[in-house]
């Protein structure tokens, strides 16, 4: 598989671990769990140490779009340069907390900025504008999606419009089928596959709606939808089941909110300090 020049080495790595060959598959775990020693060894000292042939090391690199083996530590040392950790399959069993912790923080890091760097700009301009557009805004996801659905929501005040994030499949499915023209839906599956949430975006797209679907990479739901944002993420469920797709959801949300609050202009953010200082004082009198 040709290297993904947007994404660092060892990101890339984890992203077709499971297509490599065997043997190749021992060298990218070396890689992977000691790449400032790989940095700095010989092919024959990798091919030892991986328990391969020097051959399958030559290989493991040219598979993965490099000339050679020097090509491919020469891109390992930029990576390590960025500062771009190996992901969570590092985690083992006899880490102490604060391995895990430090772990746990540099694989959210590198996941939250590789949906910074894959996420449209121009995809993500088409959603303020149509929510700028829009006379209501209805947002739906279930499982963790459901938790960004009902981020937005909460920010209703900032998207200057009516805001609604049901939980149940069925108010979301009515409210996709009562849409019309004006409305507008945001579809929240990171997998893109959740058939109920590919149904409320068929349907509100039918009955004339403007549908902003988010998902992990490209999906069925996106299919559907007449603005997709691709919120790319390093998944890693073989240990738990982590938030980083979550966080970067919650992120998006928080650039639209941003963006539209700042395009209604002054008079919008007047009303939305006045509703913060009186928000104050409601906390004050209630503590």
């Amino acid at each position: 598989m040709p290297l993904d020049r947007k994404a660092p080495l060892l990101e890339h790595l984890n992203d077709v671990m499971g297509t490599l060959r065997n043997s190749e598959r021992k060298v990218a775990q070396l890689v992977a769990g000691n790449p400032s020693y790989v940095m700095n060894a010989t092919m024959a000292g990798v091919a030892e140490a991986a328990g391969v042939s020097e051959p399958t090391v030559m290989r493991f690199c040219t598979s993965l779009g490099f000339l050679g083996f020097q090509q491919f530590k020469i891109s390992l040392a930029q990576t390590l340069a960025l500062g771009i950790p190996a992901t969570l399959s590092t985690i083992g069993r006899e880490d102490s907390l604060k391995e895990l912790s430090t772990k746990i923080f540099d694989h959210t890091i590198s996941s939250l900025d590789r949906a910074r760097r894959f996420l449209d700009p121009i995809q993500i301009d088409r959603a303020v504008s149509a929510i700028l557009a829009g006379s209501s805004l209805h947002l739906a996801g279930l499982g963790a999606s459901a938790i960004i659905a009902l981020d937005a929501e909460q920010k209703e005040p900032l998207f200057g419009i009516p805001c609604s994030a049901p939980v149940d499949p069925h108010q979301q499915y009515m409210a996709a089928a009562m849409a019309h023209p004006g409305s507008v839906f945001i579809v929240i599956s990171n997998t893109g596959r959740t058939r109920s949430i590919v149904q409320v975006a068929q349907t509100a797209r039918a009955k004339g709606a403007t549908v902003i679907g988010i998902s992990g990479d490209e999906s069925p739901l996106l299919k559907h939808c007449d603005i997709p944002l691709i919120v790319k993420t390093i998944e890693d469920t073989d240990i738990y089941t982590p938030t980083v797709s979550r966080l970067a959801g919650l992120v998006v949300i928080d650039i639209l909110a941003t963006a539209v609050t700042l395009r209604l202009g002054p008079e919008h953010m007047d009303r939305l300090t006045e509703m913060k200082e009186g928000l104050s004082q409601v906390r004050r009198d209630h503590a």
